[in-house]
């Protein structure tokens, strides 16, 4: 069985499905792009997973942005399960200390870095070494925010998420998100209904303190949007399920309530229907503006992992 990273939508890179693919092979291009559009003032580094890449080679990418002009860019974010499951490279590895490095020059020139780090159980950050890892990462300057999706038999376990929180908490990492699994294929062993996961997010943000309610979850990143599962809720007389976008493809969207009928069976947006007779969605009669509509979205970088 092929198992596809179910964070968000990279897992589209590795499917042939070439019109939703998105990369940048020539960085002077990418670049030439953001001087002509001052709006973008994030870039988040993704995957596969950008820190199998060498020093020189992250630095090819990474460093172009930190040009007087593009002063703009003010956050640059790289996503990885590195710390997890690899944390030598940032330690041990040859060249650990030019990664590093890096890290603190973007800093030292104004840029906000955070480190999106993909945690799924706190064992993954037991260790000492990882612990290292997380303590010489922050003493770049940099952040580092864990997020994870639930996957059933992993973490499905309210106790799992809030231990999780607070150890990260702990470390000096911020919780960030509750990821719900992306229907990538043959997942079904490891999704989890939308209706459990919120009780577990739901359980889990009630024993942590104000410190780890940084986190927001479980969030579906769909087509339309990033989609928060708020809960159940009797209206009107109907059963029904609150969601909102945290994240949508028209700025409008986002904080906006809707309703889904109630069904304790689906693990994603597209297992929903409207709740109250309606025939469609509102986010499927509006229509979505154009990205660059937006004054300021994130700017998404995929590099290329043979570069290294």
């Amino acid at each position: 069985m092929i198992r596809y990273c179910t964070y968000c939508f990279r897992w589209a890179q590795f499917v042939g499905i070439q019109e939703l693919k998105f990369e940048s092979r020539q960085v002077e291009r990418f670049v030439e792009y953001l001087r002509r559009h001052p709006f973008v003032t994030d870039v988040l580094f993704t995957g596969g997973d950008p820190m199998v890449m060498k020093a020189r080679a992250l630095r090819h990418y990474i460093e172009p942005l930190l040009a007087p002009e593009l002063e703009h860019v003010r956050n640059i974010r790289i996503g990885t399960k590195s710390l997890a499951y690899w944390p030598q490279r940032f330690v041990t590895d040859e060249d650990a200390d030019e990664v590093l490095r890096l890290y603190e020059q973007v800093v030292k020139a104004g840029r906000h870095l955070a480190v999106m780090a993909h945690f799924t159980h706190p064992r993954e950050m037991s260790t000492p070494i990882v612990q290292e890892a997380i303590r010489r990462i922050r003493a770049t300057g940099a952040e580092i925010r864990m997020q994870a999706p639930i996957v059933h038999p992993i973490n499905d376990d309210p106790e799992v998420w809030a231990t999780m929180w607070r150890e990260g908490v702990r470390l000096g990492m911020v919780p960030y998100y509750m990821f719900v699994e992306r229907d990538t294929g043959p997942k079904n062993y490891f999704e989890v209904p939308l209706v459990r996961a919120q009780e577990i997010f739901r359980a889990a943000y009630q024993q942590v303190s104000g410190l780890a309610r940084t986190v927001r979850g479980p969030s579906m990143s769909a087509w339309p949007g990033k989609v928060r599962v708020v809960g159940p809720a009797e209206i009107r007389g109907e059963r029904v399920l609150v969601l909102e976008f945290l994240q949508a493809r028209n700025p409008d969207w986002v904080g906006r309530p809707f309703f889904a009928k109630y069904d304790p069976e689906a693990t994603w947006l597209t297992h929903l229907k409207p709740a109250f007779d309606e025939d469609v969605f509102f986010f499927e009669r509006e229509e979505p503006m154009t990205w660059w509509d937006v004054e300021a979205p994130a700017a998404v970088m995929l590099p290329e992992a043979a570069l290294v």
